[in-house]
């Protein structure tokens, strides 16, 4: 029998199963960017949607439309992709395996794969679990090889497993020498989600009930269907195909590449949610103190900048460190990041493809990046 989750709006705010999110009409740093969001919808993007929590309580902000063939607005309820903001997700369940005794992060991956899925990767010997996470592995990018790119978009109804992302490495070197640089592989964490897959049966389940229950995660999703969306409003999902600023509706293709995916990408959830999700991260509610400790122990990029942890990302805005993850995909963006020296948690999230670049992506860069500033101040 299926759950029926009853909603009751209210004129300021709306409630996530029994957990109200009341949106502060007079929040300071809300009412200042709101202009933001109307200028990103302006300068072409077709909807946007944005979730603010510090210390004057949430701003939630929507413009524009989440679906542009039906005139559907964007609403602070619709669900959104998050992309590569899942590795955090996925770190969070490897790493309370490792609390629970049931991995060792320094031990190689072959300890915990299956015997065909290691002899796929080059030197897996050589290769351990915290490579993986902190993208030190060397193991070479799934995603680069044409067959992929070719399958994903001329027969987008086929139904990938996690083997046959790694089937596209098998045979190829790695790139660097295990654990000698930084570079960041959707690769490492397909492999994260088999290992899961090998200690507990099935990880999408314990990543459930080890992270969106603990939280009260109502409206978030991993391996999405149908029959798990049935209650729930996906935004759709645009590209901008040809760089020349005519949107193509490719909501299709979106969704069939993400329902799929595994470890390192397939959540899909709500602005607020996403906010709920790294604010009980490092306020301590998923993991122990020392663990979330390693996760925050950065390595550097080729510049020398702390980069990544244990699926936690580390950057800088004018000299201001945040933390958090990014995610792009053909017809979805989001940002989710944490700024410590203001104490500000902010998810934004748009409905047109990040992973092709044009004129209309730089006109966005501007406005998004004077959303970044402002979260610093």
């Amino acid at each position: 029998m299926k759950h029926i989750t009853i909603y009751i709006f209210l004129l300021s705010g709306y409630y996530f199963g029994w957990s109200q999110i009341e949106s502060n009409p007079n929040h300071p740093k809300g009412t200042e960017i709101s202009p933001y969001l109307k200028s990103l919808v302006e300068y072409g993007c077709p909807g946007v949607s944005l979730a603010i929590l510090d210390k004057d309580g949430w701003w939630l902000q929507s413009e524009g439309l989440s679906n542009i063939e039906v005139q559907r607005k964007m609403k602070d309820t619709h669900l959104h992709y998050l992309q590569s903001v899942a590795k955090t997700y996925m770190a969070v369940a490897i790493l309370k395996l490792y609390e629970e005794g049931k991995l060792q992060l320094d031990e190689p991956i072959t300890q915990y794969l299956a015997q065909e899925v290691s002899s796929m990767v080059d030197r897996a010997d050589k290769v351990t679990i915290k490579m993986l996470l902190n993208h030190t592995s060397g193991i070479p990018e799934y995603n680069f090889d044409p067959e992929y790119a070719s399958t994903l978009l001329q027969n987008p109804e086929t139904a990938f497993t996690a083997v046959d992302y790694i089937k596209f490495v098998d045979g190829k070197k790695l790139t660097f020498d295990p654990g000698s640089r930084y570079s960041y592989r959707n690769t490492n964490y397909v492999l994260l989600s088999m290992i899961a897959d090998e200690i507990t049966g099935d990880h999408t389940s314990f990543i459930e009930e080890s992270i969106f229950k603990p939280l009260g995660l109502q409206h978030t999703y991993y391996r999405i269907s149908d029959e798990k969306l049935w209650n729930e409003t996906l935004a759709s999902s645009y590209w901008d195909r040809y760089s020349d600023g005519i949107l193509e509706n490719i909501s299709h293709i979106q969704k069939q590449n993400v329902t799929y995916m595994v470890g390192d990408d397939g959540i899909v959830t709500t602005t607020s949610e996403a906010i709920q999700f790294l604010k009980g991260l490092l306020e301590g509610k998923l993991l122990q103190k020392s663990t979330l400790d390693m996760m925050m122990t950065w390595v550097k990029n080729k510049e020398g900048k702390p980069a990544y942890g244990l699926g936690l990302g580390h950057g800088e805005v004018n000299g201001h460190p945040y933390y958090g993850h990014s995610g792009g995909g053909i017809g979805a963006g989001c940002e989710l990041r944490y700024f410590p020296e203001t104490d500000r948690y902010m998810f934004v999230a748009i409905n047109i493809g990040t992973v092709t670049y044009s004129p209309l992506h730089r006109k966005l860069e501007v406005i998004r990046n004077k959303i970044f500033l402002a979260m610093t101040e």
